[in-house]
């Protein structure tokens, strides 16, 4: 209460108003100014974290790199057959001195995983059998080199990665590997990059892409699991890379920046907090503040002092207007001071000069209304301020069908049906009380008490400056309007009932692609369940063809489309295959529409790709079947000269596969055939061809692999089928392969030659015993 008094007078409001002016200034110059710091402080944070985070992950590519790139070069210098390797093991990891600088501890292991020799030999890891290693079996399976995930090693437990590259003999067949440890607790490079610190608190952290810590800066983690809460890593897993704010384990905000190293599939995050990045900003805020406070304790008793000067004539302007109000002055009102307040004087004395005429003039006006309601055609009451009619023109009579009359000083809420009456009666007293204007639609009672009279009503306040002096009420006759408007709603309802139930998606909308209607099946295609009205059609969904996507200038400027196969995906997700109806209406007009007719055609094309499907594949294995393994082939001829390496067909031919069938039965030989596609279809890469052409016989298409690699993958699936047993009735079944392989050739004329060639190696493995991988040379070039 006492601060609403304070702030009756103006001189108070005028001071709050300077020194909230002052404030508000000062607020919008603080928070810009903050902002623009802000922003380049932070892109500033920003590019320093980004740097810093570049720097440590090139840094660790580049060592990385050499070190394997100097292991492979070690690994190719091992150029020996198993034997020689695993008697001069000792010798030749002894020899390896920039190895042993490089790495905390090198290895050399045979190809079954037994460690042959290391150094230094005080880790005692020689014997050790390290097949059930990871990068073993990375090694041994993919004979690249490779940078292991982290692991703990034999050696007192320590967390460590691995380095390791492929040893192969004279005829590259992989013998074993050569392998360098790093310990991620050790004095080594690593180290370097632990204790790398960003500013005062900020840290780097390296992680590998399946969420293991490799090193961390801030707590010393090592081979710890990432917090899943964090958005940022878990982006980073996924190849994220990128600068962001995000926050850390206690909740507060840091600026973190994530690098993608290019050797190993890990990355570098840098995170620096941002209280300490910004902490010029904050400081610079704190001392605006206390000037801002010193500002306002100086200004706000001088602003009061002056307005209380300026505002004194007021005063005196307002004891001089009541005066003349009461009657007690009748000179005009005159006082100095400021050109506003002797204006509002002024206006003053005009406003009462010119009172009297508009008093004279009302009666005046008043009758020239009434003439003028005589001829209108709708209808017009006027009532006074308690409801009760003064003047009724012959329109109004009309509609009741009472002359005026019998309507003079009745109430006008009387003639209102009584339903409607509560409502016309509230909505009257608040035009009179707000000076608005009240519009409704009523039913109006006439002479003749059953028929009733729907009429649109529109009533506004008769006003003076000082009083209310009644109403002016205009009344439309709408009866039969509203007919009209039902028998419409009506057939809209008929044709929504109609459109609801249809399976079809029915839309229309206008030309800017803003849907006007929708039944409840387009809204399925829209993925909106139904809520589309006044969405845009075209920005909803993308319409496909095989010659490429609709746009809304396809359908304006285009024809009628009926049964078009097209392919609709939606804001959703969502795609459906659609036989797709398009009609123009009011075409060239600027109400022009367009209907959209939208049918499901999933299921007649899933029918076509199944059929296309079983007539590329054999039933039985899943696999290709004959003639899609010759597209195959003939296509993988004509790309054979473009390659660098070579391709290579293989034919595999089953041994005593007829035993089986006849001892264990069809079912048996089934299963067989399926595990031996599965087995098949396991040891190729995606990129290689798999078929069942027939029978007992397989093929395999093998593009830009190469002789050699080929023959040792022969070989691994030769032993995998020999191990392959099936089990039943107690007894064991099983069948061997006689494998055919052959180099494609730019002189082949066609698969026939290829297929030849690798069918002419199955008959002379077969005939040296079978159970054997022959290789057949292509013809020399010409």
């Amino acid at each position: 209460m006492l601060i609403k008094r304070w702030f009756r007078s103006l001189v108070n409001r005028a001071v709050a108003l300077v020194v909230g002016g002052i404030i508000i200034s000062a607020l919008l110059v603080t928070v810009a100014g903050s902002q623009l710091s802000r922003s380049e402080l932070e892109q500033q944070a920003r590019n320093q974290v980004e740097t810093i985070a570049d720097l440590v992950a090139g840094e660790l590519d580049s060592k990385l790199a050499l070190r394997l790139e100097t292991l492979n070069h070690v690994a190719g210098s091992f150029t020996m057959s198993a034997q020689a390797l695993d008697s001069r093991a000792r010798l030749l990891v002894r020899r390896q001195i920039a190895l042993r600088h490089m790495f905390d501890g090198v290895y050399l292991m045979d190809e079954k995983g037994r460690v042959l020799a290391e150094s230094p030999e005080a880790f005692h890891q020689t014997g050790l059998d390290i097949s059930g290693r990871e990068y073993f079996k990375q090694v041994s399976s993919t004979l690249a080199p490779v940078i292991s995930e982290p692991y703990r090693s034999n050696y007192q437990d320590k967390p460590a990665i691995m380095l390791a590259a492929p040893v192969f003999d004279h005829h590259q067949h992989f013998i074993g590997m050569i392998g360098g440890a790093i310990l991620l607790d050790g004095d080594n490079f690593m180290a370097e990059f632990i204790n790398l610190k960003i500013g005062k608190t900020g840290n780097l952290r390296l992680i590998t892409r399946t969420g293991v810590t490799v090193a961390h800066g801030g707590r010393g983690e090592v081979m710890t699991p990432v917090r899943v809460a964090n958005p940022v890593l878990l982006d980073a897993m996924q190849g994220f890379e990128g600068t962001v704010q995000t926050s850390n384990r206690a909740g507060e905000p840091v600026i973190m920046s994530v690098q993608q190293l290019s050797q190993a599939p890990w990355f570098v995050a840098a995170a620096w907090p941002a209280r300490e990045a910004y902490a010029p900003i904050t400081r610079t805020i704190d001392a605006f503040i206390w000037m801002l406070l010193a500002v306002i304790l100086l200004i706000g008793p001088l602003a009061f002092w002056r307005f209380r000067r300026l505002m004194a004539p007021l005063r005196v302007l307002g004891d001089q207007i009541r005066e003349r109000h009461l009657g007690m002055r009748s000179e005009p009102v005159d006082v100095s001071g400021g050109t506003e307040i002797r204006q509002v004087a002024e206006i003053f004395n005009t406003v009462m000069d010119e009172r009297e005429e508009v008093l004279i003039s009302l009666a005046e006006r008043e009758a020239f209304f009434r003439s003028l309601t005589q001829s209108a055609p709708i209808g017009i009451v006027q009532t006074d301020v308690l409801g009760r009619i003064e003047f009724a023109n012959p329109a109004f009579e009309a509609i009741i069908g009472i002359p005026s009359e019998e309507l003079t000083q009745t109430y006008l809420a009387s003639r209102v049906q009584e339903a409607d009456r509560e409502t016309a009666v509230a909505g009257w007293k608040e035009a009179i009380r707000k000076e608005s204007i009240f519009r409704s639609r009523i039913r109006l009672a006439t002479r003749d008490s059953g028929r009733l009279v729907w009429a649109d009503v529109m009533t506004a306040a008769i006003q003076t400056p000082e009083k209310a002096l009644g109403t002016i009420t205009v009344v439309r006759d709408i009866s039969h309007e509203l007919e009209v408007e039902e028998a419409l709603r009506d057939e809209q309802q008929r044709a929504d009932t109609i459109l609801g139930v249809l399976q079809e998606g029915v839309l229309m909308v206008d030309t800017s692609g803003v849907i006007r209607y929708a039944n409840d099946a387009a809204g399925r295609f829209l993925g909106t369940e139904g809520e589309c009205i006044l969405r845009n059609f075209f920005q909803l969904i993308t319409i496909e063809t095989k010659d490429g996507a609709l746009t809304r200038e396809h359908f304006l400027a285009g024809e009628d489309l009926d049964n078009l196969y097209v392919t609709l995906r939606n804001h959703g997700g969502e795609c459906f295959d659609i036989d797709l109806t398009m009609l123009h209406i009011r075409r060239g007009r600027e109400d022009e529409r367009l209907v959209f007719v939208l049918r499901d055609d999933s299921d007649r094309r899933r029918e076509e790709e199944r059929l296309s499907w079983e007539a590329t594949h054999d039933s039985l294995t899943q696999l290709l079947n004959r003639r899609a393994f010759n597209a195959s082939l003939i296509q993988c001829l004509g790309d054979s000269a473009r390659q660098t390496v070579s391709s290579v067909l293989m034919l595999i031919d089953l041994d005593h596969f007829k035993p089986v069938n006849d001892a264990g039965g069809h079912l048996l030989g089934d299963d067989l055939l399926r595990r031996l596609a599965e087995l098949f279809r396991d040891s190729v890469r995606q990129s290689d061809t798999v078929a069942r052409l027939g029978g007992d016989e397989f093929g395999i298409i093998l593009p830009a692999c190469g002789l050699a690699r080929a023959e040792s993958l022969a070989e691994k699936i030769r032993a995998a089928v020999e191990a392959l047993r099936i089990e039943q009735d107690g007894r064991s079944f099983g069948v061997t392969t006689c494998i055919g392989l052959t180099e494609l050739s730019p002189e082949d004329k066609g698969p026939r030659e290829a297929m030849a060639r690798a069918d002419e190696g199955c008959y002379i493995a077969k005939s040296q015993g079978r159970n054997a991988v022959v290789v057949v040379p292509s013809p020399p070039a010409r």
